[in-house]
């Protein structure tokens, strides 16, 4: 085995009241993909920030190629060959793709931008990497799969040693995954080294040739893909066994509902959801299920009323539901949670104690303010029931973890006590370990009476948690199935059966 490219030894990483990491050892090989494994707030991101500059460490020290190195940010550590492709990719979209992958770098003639030689070279790196795209195409014209490609491709144009890949396949489609792995696959046989933080456990093992594993920021071993397997790795990442999936699975009251609460009939929106009908009833959780573009968001935006029927009523126990926007929906207890938490979900800016609260109180009205006694009671039971970390209700709502996020925006929904909880991909981008708390709380919500809409992209998760499943396919319900034996195979097979057919419903 070579020398290490990147060799962190010791290092510790402090904030007020917390120790993100403590005296870890990371070591990163060229011409190796090494996967960086964690439940959310394992120190994985710090781990990120404190090798590019962001952070910088309290103890220890960072190597690479062997000489001591101590970034003053991420511009220094780019400089110094390190680059960083975030899940939501920090390119500017107006310019152009040949203008992203070479921003900073641009030829230049006469002390003029050459725009045929930038042109020419960045389809250079495209070729390098095997991404055929017209460097001259609007970077925004493209979609979110492109976007990190073309951010990879300005990672070839600074020639870096280290790639590192943080969350890189969250929004993307079984081909899009298989085509940014075969560029990852090429730039680790050129000696690159690679980086790669996924929540993927598939994906994690296809494409790793180590990893190593943090928990409470510490390292709990370091070890090859083929040597540690699945539920060996859970374990690692967990610190416990994980017999809460077979709990939801085999749950008592599962397939159990209650009366009709929502009833939708012939709801929909043009160019958004063909006409639909559905029942959600009390009790009962209904998943929705479809690819990435089948219509599940656009479902579920138009019973919380963000966006407006063409077609079709709402009816909430028997009656009418005009949905002129959210705050009627919200009036019928009728709650919505984003998929998209940092743009239409959180306020970064905001503690946790005041995002916790925001939703009570926009329905109390900013005349009305949440007594401070009562919020903190709240906030407490809350931070408390969803193990919330860290259980700090003025820490600053950005500094949490993804996991940590997601259940903060759960909580803020919670404390209104809505009759129906709209999850759009509640456990995307989230650990294994949050996962199961979540999907716990979804069942225990059931249990009590809370009807519960879930969607998610992960077809195991939808039918794990469900106690009905509704499958749509380009744009429209196409099945609806339920009974406590629903498998995987049923719902793919809807998924992938001949458009055109007419929907159903199956018991199985």
């Amino acid at each position: 085995m070579t020398e290490p490219v990147v060799d962190i030894r010791g290092i510790s990483v402090e904030f007020p009241g917390v120790k993100a990491l403590q005296e870890v050892d990371f070591r990163l090989f060229p011409g190796e993909v090494h996967a960086l494994m964690g439940e959310n707030g394992a120190g994985k991101s710090t781990l990120i920030k404190a090798l590019t500059g962001v952070h910088r460490p309290v103890a220890g020290e960072v190597l690479l190629g062997g000489e001591r190195v101590a970034f003053a940010g991420p511009a220094q550590a780019q400089d110094a060959g390190i680059s960083t492709v975030y899940q939501e990719v920090a390119l500017c979209a107006n310019l152009t793709v040949a203008e992203n992958i070479l921003l900073g770098r641009e030829p230049r003639r006469f002390g003029a931008i050459n725009g045929r030689a930038m042109r020419a070279r960045a389809a250079e790196l495209l070729a390098r990497i095997g991404l055929r795209v017209d460097p001259r195409s609007t970077l925004a014209s493209h979609p979110i799969a492109i976007r990190q490609l073309v951010a990879i491709a300005r990672a070839v144009a600074i020639d870096a040693r280290v790639l590192v890949l943080d969350e890189p396949t969250s929004s993307l489609d079984a081909d899009e995954v298989a085509e940014l792995f075969r560029i990852v696959r090429v730039l680790r046989d050129e000696g690159v080294a690679v980086l790669f933080v996924s929540h993927f456990l598939d994906q994690v093992y296809e494409i790793a040739d180590r990893m190593t594993v943090l928990r409470n920021g510490r390292v709990v071993g370091e070890w090859t893909t083929a040597e540690l397997g699945r539920l060996e790795l859970v374990q690692a990442m967990l610190g416990r066994e994980l017999g809460v999936l077979d709990e939801l699975e085999h749950r008592p009251d599962k397939g159990r509902a209650g009366e009709p609460l929502l009833v939708a009939e012939q709801l929909g929106r043009k160019g958004a959801i063909a006409p639909f009908d559905l029942t959600i009833r009390r009790g009962e959780v209904v998943g929705l299920a479809g690819l990435l573009g089948s219509g599940r968001t656009e479902l579920a935006r138009l019973l919380y009323g963000a966006d407006k029927a063409d077609t079709g009523r709402v009816l909430v126990d028997g009656e009418p539901l005009k949905l002129r926007g959210p705050r009627a929906a919200i009036e019928a207890g009728i709650a919505f949670s984003s998929e998209d938490r940092k743009g239409e979900g959180l306020v970064a800016d905001l503690s946790v104690r005041d995002n916790l609260i925001l939703a009570m109180q926009a329905a109390r009205g900013w005349a009305r303010p949440v007594p401070r006694k009562q919020a903190d009671e709240l906030v407490a039971k809350y931070l408390k029931m969803l193990d919330i970390r860290p259980a700090d209700p003025d820490a600053l709502a950005g500094n949490l973890s993804g996991g940590n996020q997601q259940k903060l925006l759960l909580a803020r929904w919670l404390v209104t006590r809505p009759r129906l909880l709209v999850l759009d991909e509640p456990t995307r981008g989230i650990d294994v370990g949050a996962k199961a708390q979540i999907q716990k709380l979804v069942a225990e919500l059931a249990a009590d009476g809370m009807a519960v809409l879930f969607i998610s992209a992960e077809l195991e998760e939808v039918v794990r948690v469900s106690d009905r499943v509704v499958v749509l396919r380009d744009r429209r319900v196409v099945a609806e199935l339920s009974g406590v034996d629903l498998g995987v195979d049923d719902v793919v097979e809807l998924i992938a059966a001949t458009p055109g057919a007419e929907p159903e419903k199956v018991a199985s």
